[in-house]
């Protein structure tokens, strides 16, 4: 591994700590290096420091001179005046000789311009350093930026054999306590989450965060809830999806999670709208076709039409296995 490398994750390890805070801003991390001494950022939320600044300050704290080291930091800086001050700013006044980029903002405010004003500053920048695991980490991010539109990530929770409930409908607990907490974090995650009508008549669910830290996410219902719904207060949407999406979009909402049901899923899924699978497997076969399924209705009709994507990750989490599956 090489120093950039390692360089670049210090900052995305910073960058996940702020994960669910920073929202609709990206969780940005960055890290320098002087005399083998390490100071890392993540941007704060919004209105706070943003990760190169909160980098500098750490070094600065310490009494480094950081004229002549290298940055690294996970996204194009900013080269704007908002709440804060331009990031491009602080590293040419820091000193930098060298900025490692992970991925090119592609905000219209920014989108190659952080990059022109460091070079223009006699500044050397190397971009696409661990390029395709810091657009993995701002997949939603980066996704809402191109297209106006949430990342949409749908939650399974199934057997080996893809099953998501007993032929009853109960369903409690197909995985284990590990997996449900990590389902908090998704949420945690998501400033938006997405369920049927027939599911909150069914389970009433309330959908919001717990055992982990983090925000409630903003609940919508495709239909209507009930009055006494746990859910409540919710958004009602009765319209067509893609319209749902482009508001959730305008609203700052970069990430929307699906929890169900079963027709809701296959609906998003008919129309092409998820960007992220997520499903939790359980070690443990119900063994018929009797027991519900993940989806509902009819899937692809060939093997030439059959939707595929890429791990993203697979992972244990007690005695459950995550996927990750993206959407190509």
């Amino acid at each position: 591994m090489t120093a950039d490398t390692e360089l670049m994750r210090a900052a995305m390890t910073a960058a996940e700590t702020v994960r669910t805070s920073t929202a609709p801003n990206p969780w940005v991390g960055a890290a320098t290096e002087v005399d083998g001494n390490v100071h890392v950022g993540a941007t704060q939320p919004p209105g706070g420091t943003h990760a190169e600044i909160a980098a500098i300050s750490s070094a600065n704290d310490a009494g480094l001179d950081l004229r002549g080291a290298t940055l690294a930091t996970t996204l194009e800086p900013c080269c704007t005046t908002g709440r804060t001050g331009p990031c491009t700013e602080a590293i040419i006044d820091a000193g930098f000789s060298r900025v490692l980029i992970g991925t090119e903002d592609p905000d219209e405010s920014v989108s190659g311009r952080g990059i022109a004003l460091l070079r223009e500053a006699g500044i050397r920048v190397e971009t696409g350093i661990e390029r395709q695991s810091v657009e993995d980490q701002l997949a939603p991010y980066l996704h809402h930026r191109r297209t106006g539109r949430p990342y949409v990530i749908v939650k399974l929770a199934a057997t080996a054999d893809g099953r998501t409930a007993a032929p009853d409908g109960t369903s409690r607990w197909i995985t284990g306590q590990a997996a449900r907490t990590d389902t908090h974090r998704l949420r945690a995650e998501s400033q938006a989450i997405l369920v049927g009508a027939g599911t909150v008549r069914a389970d009433d669910p309330a959908l919001t965060v717990r055992d982990v830290e983090g925000s409630n996410p903003r609940r919508v219902v495709l239909g209507t809830a009930p009055g006494d719904a746990a859910i409540r207060p919710c958004l009602e949407w009765r319209g067509d999806l893609p319209e749902l999406l482009d508001e959730l979009g305008g609203d700052g909402i970069l990430q929307l999670m699906v929890e169900g049901g079963a027709n809701t899923t296959a609906q998003f899924h008919a129309e092409g709208l998820i960007d992220r699978y997520v499903i939790y497997v359980a070690p443990a076969v119900f063994g018929g076709d009797d027991a519900r399924p993940m989806f509902v209705g009819n899937g692809a009709p060939t093997i030439e039409a059959l939707p595929r994507g890429r791990f993203v990750s697979v992972r244990h989490l007690g005695d459950d296995i995550r996927l990750d599956i993206e959407v190509e």
